[in-house]
């Protein structure tokens, strides 16, 4: 038998993809027995021998993946940090976290450290990605979007894995609305930021078109641009300042969960109860939300199944795979003690 020559060989006739053989051949845990064994008995049928001189330049040049977030309240990070360095440590890549504030530009820090660490990928979590393509040219490694929609214009430069913001904000504030609650106040980002905030923010609109209520600016409250966006803080603040404005609403739609609890004080400091004087929603799926009291009805994100599927394609990539995928994952509405139903009666 002919020996096969590179992993991608391996790949093929397996029909898996390039990380999948890799991580087979380090004994990665998260790789099934019968695949495993697959790939293995087609390694020893074709003679493969991997090229450790070539692996070993490899390393010596660069072993690092970037992964740049975006928002200091990502929900995101905490999950990268320990579920991503479980993921790559079977592989022989390490993880460099790097935050982008609100000033600074995502793309212009990429192209930086590319030739500062020599990287071999970058991850960009969160934010508004909607760069030019010259820009994203410069650019000269595989990079993967990760809880961000690209722009059409650029959707063929590079994959990405993301959860639908639009879509599932509109599911949970139709739930609302079938839950017999027609006046929503929307806690949300400034209107300035651009991304998740503003795509969150036009489910909400949608929903309440298609359930036949207008918009009433008095309940679209947005976060100040001197806080933290998605921060417990920040929705506590909006909340105390729709409370003292004396208009009338019986639930609130907030952009995070963080955001949701920050409410859900405000509205507790003033003597009134979630959910029997106001019901609160928010998005995201965060562990603290579900043990909150109430636990808070919100949107969870599947994080773990996205975390692998963005480490998937971007070592796909890295080992000579440029199939670009564009990967959307389904939300979940998670029905907590948050929200009261108040159909039947007048509000």
């Amino acid at each position: 038998m002919a020996a096969v020559t590179t992993i991608k060989d391996i790949a093929r006739i397996c029909g898996v993809g390039v990380s999948t053989v890799s991580r087979a051949m380090n004994d990665h845990p998260d790789i099934n027995r019968e695949t495993k064994e697959k790939i293995q008995a087609a390694i020893r049928e074709y003679n493969y021998i991997p090229n450790n001189s070539a692996r070993n330049l490899k390393r010596h040049e660069s072993n690092t993946i970037a992964v740049l977030i975006r928002g200091i309240y990502n929900v995101f990070i905490t999950d990268m940090v320990t579920q991503g360095e479980r993921y790559i440590k079977y592989t022989q890549y390490s993880l460099y976290l790097r935050q982008v504030y609100p000033e600074e530009d995502e793309v212009d820090i990429a192209i930086e450290l590319v030739k500062e660490k020599r990287l071999k990928g970058i991850i960009f979590l969160g934010g508004m990605f909607d760069h030019s393509v010259e820009k994203l040219k410069q650019i000269e490694i595989p990079y993967i979007m990760m809880t961000v929609s690209p722009s059409p214009r650029i959707s063929g430069m590079c994959s990405s894995v993301y959860v639908d913001d639009e879509m599932e904000s509109y599911r949970i504030v139709d739930y609302l609305c079938r839950m017999g609650h027609r006046k929503i106040a929307l806690i949300t980002t400034p209107e300035s930021e651009r991304s998740i905030g503003h795509l969150r923010a036009k489910g909400y609109f949608r929903a309440l078109k298609d359930n036949g209520i207008g918009r009433d600016n008095r309940l679209v409250r947005r976060m100040s641009e001197n806080t933290w966006e998605f921060s417990i803080s920040s929705g506590y603040a909006v909340t105390k300042e729709l409370l003292a404005d004396n208009t009338d609403f019986t639930a609130i739609y907030a952009c995070s969960d963080y955001a949701a609890i920050g409410a859900c004080k405000a509205i507790c400091e003033t003597g009134k109860t979630v959910p029997g004087d106001y019901s609160v929603a928010g998005y995201d799926g965060l562990e603290i939300g579900r043990f909150y009291n109430p636990p808070i009805t919100t949107i969870s994100q599947p994080i773990n199944d996205m975390l692998k599927k963005t480490f998937e394609l971007l070592l796909d990539e890295i080992n000579g795979d440029e199939t670009r995928q564009t990967v959307v994952f389904p939300g979940e509405l998670l029905a907590g003690g948050s929200v009261r139903d108040i159909t039947g009666t007048e509000n």
